[in-house]
């Protein structure tokens, strides 16, 4: 794959690099903390740093920031690292960890210390906020501030060898208490942590933090273009501080973009974490979650994500995109890609009463209408078949373009029928439909010149399926559901989720592999269950509706 960005201003800025010789090779990288799963927000970054690089003959690193060892886990690497490779991408040589680099991050914390840059604090949290000032107030100097360099060294060792408790000190760079910018207020360097760590195991009981790592990460790894969102913007002038303080090999830079926020949609991986814990969603890959492994198991397509983030383009402003735009790129791509099939919802028997009762006719329909090269699929038809009870009315207007006693209407790939009379359960509730079919009517219009009233989908009661079939809605009813003083939780669309527990199917439909994607004739574009779908027990997801219900309904 290699796709040049569209609308994207850091393409112009590396175009420049290259042409001034400031850089001859781009190398970006995509840096996530494995505490969670990847989501929609991710995606874009993804597509930035490794579509940059490749549309700039570079190379883009997978570097896992994990300096947090209390909420990172191994499970939580390897998803992301099967998010990415399922985007399409793959990064350069083997994937990095910053924790593969705290020693060499200690040896600097040291460097800054003899240079008399930074120093060991005994304030408790609440004593360093209160000493840190406001955004209207400037700071005051840690008491411990002026400690000697034999001291601050001493303290560091001890805290290093596990001395002290947790929480008792930190390391703090020496920078400037009164700036205007509070990240530049003696920001923290090294905290006392004394957990396992995935990859270090008990190694370590001092962690640093990522503003003192990311840009020494980056400075080790020869990273060109050090490319984040906008809330990064106010770090920048700390990851240059380091950066001019330190003995790094090489002088990466930093730029912001502005980040993917869509509507109808939270992307905070601690509210995240709340949905999941609460039980308010299946876990992290539920169909409904903004995770890139929910919208897999939904059935979006890498084409139609990568397509959504170059759409919306890159550029150096913050602001809602319509998720109606990334639904737009799934169905856009569904429909030029999914077969086609039928599934019946809402059964309503049809017995069509002179076909012969012992009959299976093996009709055939394309896979794609326009895609010949998906071949074609038999549908068995047979005297008993399953519509859509929503496609039956005793009586209806003219406006009502389904069956209706008296009156015909084709089956999808089939013949026209016409309704006759119906049989009612005690309750009164129609059971099943007799109907008759119309000679002469497979793929020609009815000799007697009578019109049918429209086309509905159809399926086979002895030769179809049963499948469970898992109808999915965005999950929050609130176009900004944790704007500003919002609950997000009270914004959860109550109708979500349902679930159809005996839909019918076309046989073949049977057969799909897990992650196959079809059109279910007028119902919209569904997917065979990545865990839970198989032969004996057919499950799909719907991905997404023929059109936008949130519009049109």
């Amino acid at each position: 794959m290699d796709e040049t960005p569209a609308n994207n201003f850091l393409q112009t800025i590396i175009a420049e690099d290259i042409a001034s010789g400031r850089v001859t090779t781009v190398v970006t990288r995509f840096p996530p903390e494995p505490n969670g799963y990847l989501h929609i927000g991710h995606a874009k970054s993804i597509s930035v740093n490794f579509g940059l690089a490749q549309a700039n003959g570079g190379r883009c690193n997978l570097r896992f920031d994990d300096t947090n060892p209390e909420k990172e886990t191994p499970a939580f690497i390897e998803a992301i690292e099967a998010d990415v490779r399922w985007l399409g991408y793959e990064w350069d040589g083997d994937v990095r960890f910053a924790s593969s680099y705290f020693q060499q991050l200690y040896d600097w914390a040291v460097c800054l210390v003899e240079q008399g840059d930074a120093y060991v604090c005994d304030l408790n949290p609440d004593e360093a906020r209160e000493y840190r000032g406001t955004l209207t107030a400037p700071g005051r100097n840690s008491p411990y501030r002026d400690r000697s360099v034999e001291e601050n060294l001493d303290l560091l060792g001890r805290m290093k060898a596990g001395e002290f408790a947790e929480g008792a000190r930190v390391l703090r760079a020496k920078i400037d208490m009164s700036s205007p910018n509070m990240n530049m207020r003696d920001p923290i360097l090294y905290r006392i942590r004394k957990v396992a760590h995935h990859q270090t195991g008990n190694d370590w009981v001092i962690y640093p933090t990522y503003d003192f790592a990311h840009g020494q990460e980056d400075a080790i790894e020869g990273v060109t273009h050090s490319i984040c969102t906008l809330e990064f913007e106010d770090h920048r002038p700390l990851y240059d501080w380091f950066l001019d303080h330190l003995p790094v090999p090489a002088r990466p830079r930093q730029y912001e973009f502005g980040r993917l926020n869509p509507s109808y949609t939270i992307t905070s991986k601690r509210k995240l974490k709340q949905l999941v814990d609460e039980a308010v969603v299946a876990g992290w890959d539920d169909p409904r979650m903004p995770t890139i492994s929910g919208m897999r198991r939904r059935g979006y397509t890498p084409a139609a994500i990568r397509r959504f983030c170059d759409m919306i383009g890159t550029t150096r402003s913050d602001g809602v995109v319509d998720v109606a735009m990334l639904e737009f790129a799934i169905r856009e791509d569904l429909n030029e890609n999914a077969g086609r099939g039928m599934c019946v919802l809402n059964p309503l028997k049809i017995v069509l009463t002179d076909y012969p009762a012992d009959k299976v006719e093996i009709l055939s329909a394309a896979r794609h209408p326009n895609r010949e090269d998906l071949g074609e699929r038999a549908l068995p038809f047979t005297r008993e078949i399953y519509i859509d009870a929503d496609d039956f009315r005793e009586e209806a207007n003219k406006k009502y373009k389904r069956l209706v006693l008296g009156k015909r209407v084709r089956l999808r790939n089939a013949y026209v029928i016409e309704a006759d009379e119906v049989v009612k359960d005690d309750k009164g509730e129609i059971i099943e439909v007799r109907a008759h079919t119309i000679p002469g009517t497979l793929g020609e219009n009815p000799a007697d010149g009578i019109k049918p009233k429209g086309v509905i989908h159809w399926v086979s009661v002895p030769e179809g399926k049963p499948a469970e079939v898992r109808l999915y809605e965005r999950l929050f009813n609130h176009e900004a559901p944790d704007k500003g003083d919002n609950d997000f939780m009270a914004h959860i669309n109550p109708d979500s989720l349902s679930v159809v527990t005996r839909a019918w199917i076309e046989p073949a439909l049977a057969n799909a592999e897990p992650e196959q994607k079809f059109q279910f004739e007028r119902e919209g574009y569904f997917v065979a269950d990545r865990f839970d779908h198989s032969q004996d027990k057919p499950v799909f997801n719907r991905t997404i509706g023929l059109r936008d219900s949130w519009i049109d309904s």
